[in-house]
């Protein structure tokens, strides 16, 4: 496995070995040894998957306490993934990361705690599968615009598809409370 570290610290971009022939491809997923050497050693808990049509655009969302860090890739189609820094006392702070995630190149994301994270469909149709490190908890959820300009996060769609409640988040500001200082 390749394990890319990106442009802010603790995100990962991850390339597991693909074994392919005639017949198709096989790959290991996960393997809790190789992550625990990328720096991957929080317990996962839940595995969770999401599809949904070209335009769509799920995010920016997190958990406060214990916050939760995911393991993302994507089985059909492609994303545009993104997380931003929340984590106050970060150097990075407000600064965001994106990448493509695709089921032909079988990348993943690790997103530790203390980032909120989005993403938006760039194929006809993508299915995203990731495991997260604490069970979701509505009451714990949160998350804000999307296109809010103090973060400036450059999505490749120009009118995405939206929850209501992402349509209606609140402002990159307004959330600060809310981010878990270390």
């Amino acid at each position: 496995m390749k394990v890319t570290p990106l442009d802010l610290e603790g995100l990962l971009l991850l390339e597991p070995t693909i074994f392919g022939d005639d017949r198709g491809f096989f790959l290991e997923s996960y393997n809790l040894e190789r992550y625990q050497a990328a720096g991957i050693s929080d317990p996962f808990v839940q595995d969770n998957h999401s599809r949904s049509v070209q335009g769509t655009l799920r995010g920016l969302h997190f958990q406060t306490r214990p916050g939760q860090g995911k393991l993302m890739r994507v089985t059909r189609g492609k994303i545009f993934d993104v997380a931003v820094d929340i984590r106050p006392d970060s150097p990075t702070f407000g600064r965001w990361s994106g990448c493509e995630l695709d089921a032909e190149s079988h990348r993943q994301l690790w997103v530790p705690v203390g980032f909120a994270h989005g993403f938006c469909v760039l194929s006809d149709v993508a299915e995203v599968l990731y495991k997260v490190t604490s069970v979701y908890n509505p009451e714990t959820e949160k998350g804000f615009r999307w296109d809010d300009p103090t973060v400036g996060v450059e999505w490749p769609v120009e009118a995405p598809l939206l929850s209501e409640r992402d349509q209606n988040a609140p402002t990159f500001e307004a959330c600060q409370s809310s981010f878990v200082r270390s």
